[in-house]
């Protein structure tokens, strides 16, 4: 008796070649990669401390020197805690973005995690959005916490109108962008990881006390307010105190006025050069990793 065997369907043994699964998109990379961030730089409690303590301390130091119920101008009608809150809201920035990328980004690039995420199938993109996210939400939390301690302990009046909170608004994202591709950028100067502090702390320094923030800017001399004028700390700060000061404070400002137009022109000349500087210079190895 014969057996007749199954007949098997060819195209059943036909199996569809394995395709790579597809990435999600861009922002969604984007937003996944900030949420990491977000987490590491929760984890660097003492970064933390010093990112969102440093603007509070310094006021609480300047307030306390200079006395809280004294005005920076006889009959001007601004406290001294009034005048430096801006220069510790524009410190705050450049602290949450320039020096933090800087120091952070020359890190990662010694200790080999550029090396390794590089042969990722994360995009490039991806990672600079995850460090622009996490530069927005750290500033954010950082001026907010500045902004609650300095009405609720040093009386300091807040803006009551739509007006100076656009300027606030505007000034502060355009500062935080420009500082966080200028930090990409400085990142390749160190030469190594231990060496980034020694690089980076000696620059926000030197700009801090050249720019307005721990003096009042015209009465610096005018040499210096020149070099200051160059960076864009000063008009950061500039910018802050136009949101922060009565309209007649701005007789206090070398030119006489608040200068909006070249605050915007100065920091978008900033966020430009950085860009450009940070695409021809990032590095993903080290310099002696070829």
């Amino acid at each position: 008796m014969s057996t007749t065997a199954p007949i098997r369907d060819r195209g059943a043994d036909r199996r569809p070649a394995s395709v790579p699964a597809r990435l999600p998109g861009l922002v969604r990379l984007g937003a996944a990669r900030t949420a990491y961030e977000v987490r590491g730089f929760a984890r660097e409690r003492d970064a933390v401390v010093f990112v969102f303590l440093y603007p509070v301390v310094m006021l609480a130091i300047f307030a306390t020197v200079f006395g809280s119920d004294e005005e920076v101008l006889a009959g001007s009608g601004v406290m001294f805690p009034q005048y430096f809150l801006p220069g510790m809201v524009a410190t705050g920035v450049m602290l949450s973005s320039f020096q933090a990328l800087a120091t952070a980004v020359a890190v990662e690039r010694d200790d080999g995690t550029l090396k390794r995420l590089r042969a990722t199938p994360l995009p490039a993109a991806a990672y600079f959005l995850g460090k622009t996210g996490q530069v927005l939400i750290t500033s954010a939390l950082q001026t907010a916490v500045l902004l609650v301690v300095a009405a609720l302990v040093f009386d300091v009046p807040m803006p009551d109108d739509a007006g100076r909170w656009w300027t606030f608004l505007w000034v502060a994202l355009l500062g935080t962008a420009a500082g966080a591709v200028c930090g990409v950028a400085f990142s390749a100067l160190p030469r190594s990881g231990r060496s980034v502090s020694a690089v980076v702390t000696p620059v926000v320094l030197v700009l801090q006390f050249i720019s307005g923030v721990f003096f009042r800017f015209d009465q610096l001399p005018t040499w210096m307010q020149q070099v200051a004028g160059v960076f864009p700390l000063k008009w950061l700060a500039q910018g802050m105190r136009s949101v922060f000061l009565p309209d007649e404070a701005a007789a206090l400002e070398p030119s006489g006025s608040w200068q909006h137009g070249l605050t915007a022109a100065v920091l978008a000349a900033w966020l430009v050069a950085g860009l450009v500087v940070g695409v021809r210079t990032f590095r993903w190895r080290r310099r002696d990793d070829g």
